[in-house]
């Protein structure tokens, strides 16, 4: 099956409605994150109901549709890695994870990030070294940056914080609102499993913190204790 057969029965699914939307939602405009990124409008749940009919495409295909220029193409091609990553061994597993950093110039907006990192990099780090990760953070580039937080999110799940904590260590004093958002993230999901933890790290870096990120980490706890971090 070609990659133009999958971008043929993909474009049959496009809504210019829903296309005009997705523009400002993923802030396309000049000078904004998403600048210049092209969609068709078509929903998430409807590219997923594509996945298994497609999970027979070569991973060479796959990268292909990785490299479009319409981000939902892209995005498909990132729910097909998933898929084919908790499918594999662990040769193939080893094969998709590479592929997925050696391309990650084309994970190229939050939602793509978002839809992946955990399965691929963070899965694929689980049981290894995860340097890669602090690789990731030091990053110039804004989404792999933010593949190195939400890779920690599969950790995390496992309840395995040290790296998570340190990855947003790192990442304190980061420029991007889009980092704040998704370290503040990780911080509240840490603290889903253990508040403790979570609350230790904000009583060390909750005057260092940027705004957004400490609204994000906080935003379950009492009002009480909300104002106290904002507050302090």
């Amino acid at each position: 099956m070609s990659t133009k057969e999958i971008q043929t029965t993909l474009r049959a699914l496009s809504d210019p409605v829903i296309a005009k939307h997705s523009q400002r939602f993923f802030k396309t405009g000049k000078g904004e994150y998403g600048e210049g990124d092209k969609f068709l409008g078509i929903r998430v749940p409807v590219l997923r109901k594509q996945i298994k009919k497609y999970k027979a495409t070569s991973l060479k295909q796959n990268l292909n549709l990785l490299k479009s220029a319409y981000h939902e193409e892209r995005l498909f091609a990132l729910l097909l890695l998933v898929y084919k990553f908790k499918h594999a061994d662990a040769d193939g597993k080893t094969t998709i994870y590479e592929a997925y950093l050696n391309n990650s110039q084309y994970i190229n907006n939050w939602d793509l990030v978002d839809s992946s990192a955990h399965h691929i990099v963070g899965a694929y780090l689980e049981d290894k070294d995860r340097q890669p990760l602090y690789a990731l953070a030091a990053s110039n580039n804004l989404w792999q940056r933010r593949i190195a937080v939400l890779a920690c999110f599969h950790l995390i799940d496992q309840n395995q914080f040290d790296d998570a904590l340190k990855v947003s260590t790192v990442l304190l004093n980061d420029p991007e609102d889009l980092i704040h958002k998704a370290v503040g993230w990780m911080l509240r999901e840490i603290g889903k499993r253990d508040l403790a933890v979570e609350k230790a790290f904000l009583d060390r870096h909750h005057q260092q913190m940027p705004r957004t990120m400490l609204r994000y980490a906080i935003e379950k706890f009492p009002e009480k204790e909300r104002k106290h971090y904002l507050n302090k």
